[in-house]
């Protein structure tokens, strides 16, 4: 020892504590590593060349299970299956353990379902990357597994890591550099004592930049600085975990919402010296989150717009989860419970065998899944019973029912709708079927009849087709010679404009002429369109008839006369009072008409009086008590009767009354020209009259339509009818007969007060 130079022992004692220093700081820094990385959800481990594991922390050693990579053992490998980006299998030589020992870095990693040994299923990202330890020719390899499926538990299966990894400083930075998370490190002051790449990049800055610095160092948002300083401290002061997510806006412009947990990392003593941190970007996560609310927004709007009830089922454990909705449909509270037992409580039962069979068959994987069907609820609140309508599908895993889903609707109003209407049509068609005139309804645009009555075979001698019939059909049916009048009839109705017209038929069976009289109206829309128009037809032509009408104000003698008609073979029908008949005469077919003077002769008397004056040709007979005189036959004469009879109870009244009756039916007395005029003038409609007004006034089509508020093309139309119905050939033939009924042109003055 002599010998050394004093100079070199000094040198050698100097460089000695530098030495120790050195190396305490780099076990402090292999310490951090160590005590971060075991504080990490994952699992990590080191594969030599030949796929034995050499290093590995108990997360890795819980996933493999064996001391060989998947690759290497066909049990494990059957617990891995790995992805590529196309969602396409890959082979066992492509996953990251074996490309990281064929020299390949696998970041950031590819994504396998996991089985684990409870047979549940996990997503766990696998990342992978290549190194060569000091003094060695060797490639290992460095295997990150993350699990991706749930960041939250991930954090909590995090078990240290190897104390056999303390000793692999570089081994732990190129693990961490490899994770795609976000991870990172703070000390008792708030300081970054770690971070990642993935951490640096997103600040843009190197270790050395950004290790020791706060929040406030970065430029952090002084409230989220705040925020986050809090969850430090608890941390360090309470020793739990905390998580929370935030949004952050980098220094490299990046802005997204990032979940982070945070954790203790606790020294021998069990203090907490440092507080572990991981984040993920979540900000796809939350728009999926935002759409889906959004969505849900939409079908619960929806839903309340259309009165939907939403509810599912559970086919393996039979338990059911109900909206208010559905539970108002069943008389339930909203927060009542629901089961099987109550919803089949509910259900009328003469529908419960129908309704279990459709539960039945939606279940049946041999099916579709589809439940569809309509059923009666009786509701246990008021017991009142309601339809509802129902709808749903079954979800299948593995050849068995996993879950249903459906939806319920209260369709009550419309099937009570729907009942009043079948009952309305069966009304009016037993109406129209038994009604001796033809009731039939068009439409216009198709050029379709598309419904007609009983009557139709009577009168046109023809079966009647339940299929629409087109309108050329009908119109080769009409005489040659009113063609024309039934074309412009039809026009006035299809202008929204009710008429009635007269016109013959040619029977296509036997060629029979028949006089029709026909008062056809537009039906509209609920927007006040014309969409179709119908008609109430009438056989003017009965000549083989015989109508007989009995008017008495006393009902029971009104029904006794009618008897005595009927045994006579004739038809009758009875009116209470003179009121009652002279309404509805201008329409009657034509007969006899038998009044009953005993019990008001003045009302009696107004009845011929009246057909007279409004040329209406039905002949009257007169019958009064036995005590009637002369005078009083004299009076019905005068009044416009054919004949006057006395009532009496022996057999020579019916013999009197049967004569009276048939003189009626064989002889009418002809009409003079008055008359006639008044005849023709009764066939027009009370629109067609006005037009007729306005032309003996001198009025044009224009003026005529100004002062009726129509169209001058529809006084055209109206005009043409006025033609026909009075048989005029002319327009002076027109206005004679309309002057001769007693129309007279109107003055300025009267024109004024109209």
């Amino acid at each position: 020892m002599s010998d050394v130079p004093q100079s070199a022992s000094r040198s050698n004692s100097d460089e000695l504590p530098a030495e120790r220093h050195v190396e305490r700081a780099l076990r402090e820094q292999q310490m951090l590593l160590a005590k971060v990385l075991e504080s990490l959800p994952l699992g990590v481990a080191v594969y030599d060349r030949h796929g034995d594991v050499i290093h590995s922390n108990q997360q890795m050693r819980d996933y493999v299970g064996l001391a060989r990579l998947p690759s290497r053992e066909a049990a494990i490998q059957g617990r891995w299956r790995g992805y590529d980006a196309a969602n396409e299998l890959i082979p066992p030589d492509r996953y990251p353990g074996a490309r990281a020992l064929r020299g390949e870095t696998v970041m950031p990693g590819i994504d396998f379902l996991y089985a684990g040994r409870d047979a549940s299923e996990r997503w766990m990202r696998v990342s992978a990357a290549p190194f060569r330890r000091r003094g060695q020719d060797a490639i290992d390899a460095i295997v990150v597994v993350q699990d991706v499926d749930d960041l939250k538990r991930a954090a909590e299966r995090v078990e240290a890591a190897s104390a056999e990894l303390a000793s692999q400083s570089r081994f732990l930075q190129a693990t961490l550099s490899s994770i795609p998370d976000y991870v990172y490190a703070f000390d008792p002051e708030r300081r970054f004592a770690y971070a990642n790449r993935a951490m640096l990049g997103l600040f843009g800055l190197c270790s050395d930049e950004m290790l020791g610095k706060t929040f406030a160092d970065l430029d952090y948002p002084r409230e989220l600085a705040d925020r986050l300083n809090a969850h430090i401290d608890r941390v360090l002061h309470e020793g739990v975990v905390v998580e929370d997510e935030v949004y952050f806006l980098s220094p490299t412009g990046y802005g997204a919402y990032f979940a982070f947990l945070w954790g203790p990392v606790r020294a021998d003593d069990g203090s907490v010296e440092l507080v572990v941190g991981v984040s993920r970007d979540v900000s796809e996560r939350r728009a999926v989150q935002e759409r889906l609310k959004e969505s849900e927004a939409r079908l619960r709007a929806a839903t309340e717009l259309v009165g939907l009830g939403v509810y599912s089922w559970n086919p393996e454990t039979n338990g059911l989860e109900w909206d208010e909705r559905v539970r108002a449909m069943w008389g339930l509270a909203s927060d009542a419970p629901v089961d099987i037992q109550v919803f089949e409580a509910g259900i009328h039962p003469d529908d419960l065998a129908r309704v279990r069979d459709a539960i039945v068959a939606c279940a049946d994987p041999a099916g579709d899944g589809r439940y569809n069907i309509e059923y009666r609820v009786i509701r246990r609140n008021d017991g009142a019973t309601h339809h509802v309508a129902t709808s749903g599908r079954t979800t299948f895993e593995n050849g068995r029912p996993v879950g249903f889903i459906g939806a319920v609707i209260d369709v009550t109003a419309q099937r009570r709708a729907e009942a009043a209407i079948r009952a309305s049509e069966a009304q009016f068609r037993s109406f129209t079927q038994h009604s001796r005139n033809l009731f039939w309804i068009a439409d216009p645009e198709a050029g379709q009849i598309i419904y007609r009555s009983a009557s139709f075979e009577r009168i046109w001698g023809v079966p009647c087709a339940e299929e629409p019939t087109a309108f050329d059909e009908w119109m080769n049916d009409v005489h040659p010679d009113d063609r024309a009048q039934v074309e412009r009839a039809l026009a006035v109705v299809k202008s929204g404009e009710a008429t009635e017209f007269e016109y013959r038929i040619i029977r296509p069976k036997d060629g029979a002429v028949r006089w029709l009289h026909d008062t056809s109206f537009p039906i509209r829309d609920e927007h006040g369109a014309v969409r179709q128009i119908g008609g109430i037809t009438a056989d003017l032509s009965q000549g083989d008839e015989r109508q007989v009408y009995v008017i008495s104000a006393k009902p029971s003698e009104a029904r006794r006369l009618a008897n005595l008609v009927r045994n006579l073979e004739y038809r009758a029908r009875t009116f209470e009072g003179a009121s009652a008949f002279l309404d509805i005469a201008p329409v009657l077919s034509p007969g006899c008409v038998l009044v009953d003077l005993r019990q008001s002769r003045t009302d009696g008397l107004s009845i011929p009086r009246e057909l007279k004056a409004r040329s209406i040709a039905l002949p009257t007979v007169a019958l009064d008590a036995p005590a009637g005189d002369v005078a009083f036959a004299v009076a019905a004469m005068k009044a416009g009767a054919v004949d006057y009879v006395r009532i009496t109870e022996d057999e020579a009244f019916q013999s009197v009354l049967a004569n009276s009756i048939s003189e009626c039916h064989g002889a009418p007395r002809p009409t003079t020209n008055d008359e006639d005029a008044h005849a023709r003038l009764a066939r027009l409609t009370p629109r067609e009259r006005e037009v007729l007004s306005g032309l003996v006034g001198g009025g044009t089509n224009k003026t005529i339509a100004q002062q009726l508020g129509i169209s001058p093309r529809t006084v055209e139309l109206h005009r043409a009818q006025v033609m026909n119905r009075l048989n005029a050939t002319s327009l002076t033939e027109a206005l004679r007969i309309a002057l001769a009924a007693g129309i007279a042109p109107q003055t300025s003055s009267n024109r004024k007060s109209r």
